[in-house]
């Protein structure tokens, strides 16, 4: 079993993975919040590796911002101004160190859904 946390994009609208969405991970701690880094996905909808793991994969919580707002205007969907859904927030606690955290997103200009993969 891998340790740390992933994640993906998939496009429901399309079908398709989502290629090109900015994620940034935070980690919130004493009413702080810590941009720890920024990943893009590639053409299988996936961050390459792990975005957390190792000595920094400890128990907390954390979120991860998905800018999907982007990405929609990038394939060309046209989008009301704002849009409807631009950064998708979804924050979770990581309660153990030995455990893998898989955390997708589905997506749609109107909608998301997401849940602890594996």
């Amino acid at each position: 079993m891998s340790v740390g946390l992933t994640s993906h994009v998939l496009d429901i609208s399309s079908g398709r993975p989502a290629r090109g969405v900015k994620i940034d991970l935070f980690r919130l701690q004493d009413g702080r919040t810590e941009l720890l880094r920024s990943e893009v996905t590639n053409a299988d909808g996936r961050v390459q590796g792990a975005m957390l793991s190792g000595d920094d994969f400890i128990p907390g919580i954390y979120e991860l911002v998905f800018h999907i707002g982007d990405y929609f205007r990038g394939i060309g969907t046209e989008l009301s101004e704002p849009a409807f859904l631009d950064q998708v927030p979804v924050r979770f606690g990581i309660s153990t160190r030995d455990a893998h955290y898989h955390v997708p997103l589905l997506i749609a200009p109107w909608g998301y859904n997401t849940y602890r993969g594996s």
